[in-house]
């Protein structure tokens, strides 16, 4: 039977208390409460790639303990039908809200397809490092290899540009590539797959209090995937509501 690790759980909350608080600010800024640029200022472009990071990183980890505990393929069907079930849904209510720059290929869009990567490579061992730290810096000398080749243009088009060798940031709200990104995962398996071997306590095993911070932690890292889709149309039906009473 697959057990949970407690601490997974609490980085994974961390990612997501650190995204609604990102979220937030985000959405005062949509309702115009504040004004902030959140596509080129790096205080905030540098928090948004650290939470995708943390997440994935998180998955990978997630991943390497499946794997470990000898998950089935068709028990992770299951669970990756619910993640491609909730990018869809995500692209729908984008399209509803930003019609002209809609979310196609945003971080659960990315996750379905890097999970399905990530099992198929879980045995890779100690090469998933290198691996990953080509998957990051393939992001840097694409923009050099395009404008070496030109034809390799077509890969900045939307039927390609998921892969992530651009030269050009698509215009959507959310854009989670599997380049770099697979290598952020790659890298979160073979940590998780080192610390189960060599370090299993730096996961924890259900150690944490059946009550207060951490137990709530450990609950919200658990149902993250729920957590996710509400969040964002619960702050914008309660920022909806106080800026209606307000004005």
């Amino acid at each position: 039977m697959s057990q949970r690790l407690d601490r997974i759980d609490l980085l994974r909350a961390l990612a997501m208390v650190w995204m609604t608080a990102y979220h937030f600010c985000f959405d005062l800024d949509h309702f115009g409460l504040i004004q902030q640029d959140f596509y080129r200022d790096p205080f905030w472009t540098w928090q948004r790639t650290t939470i995708v990071s943390l997440f994935l990183f998180t998955a990978g980890l997630s991943q390497a303990v499946a794997v470990h505990q000898g998950q089935t393929w068709p028990r992770f069907w299951k669970r990756w039908a619910q993640v491609a079930g909730a990018a869809l849904l995500v692209t729908a209510g984008s399209l509803m809200m930003f019609p002209n720059s809609f979310i196609y290929f945003g971080v659960l869009h990315g996750i379905a397809v890097m999970l399905i990567v990530v099992r198929l490579t879980a045995g890779w061992g100690v090469w998933l490092w290198p691996l990953g730290a080509l998957a990051i810096g393939a992001k840097f000398a694409a923009p050099e290899l395009i404008a070496a080749l030109p034809a390799l243009t077509v890969l900045d088009s939307q039927w390609l540009n998921w892969i992530g060798l651009i030269s050009r940031l698509p215009r959507t709200e959310d854009y989670v590539p599997l380049l770099p990104w697979l290598g952020v995962m790659w890298w979160g398996v073979a940590a998780g797959r080192w610390a189960l071997h060599h370090r299993p306590h730096w996961l924890g095993e259900a150690d944490v209090p059946a009550t207060g911070l951490f137990r709530a932690g450990v609950v919200l890292g658990r149902w993250s995937l729920s957590y996710y889709l509400l969040h964002q149309p619960v702050l914008l039906g309660l920022i909806s509501a106080v800026v209606w009473l307000v004005r």
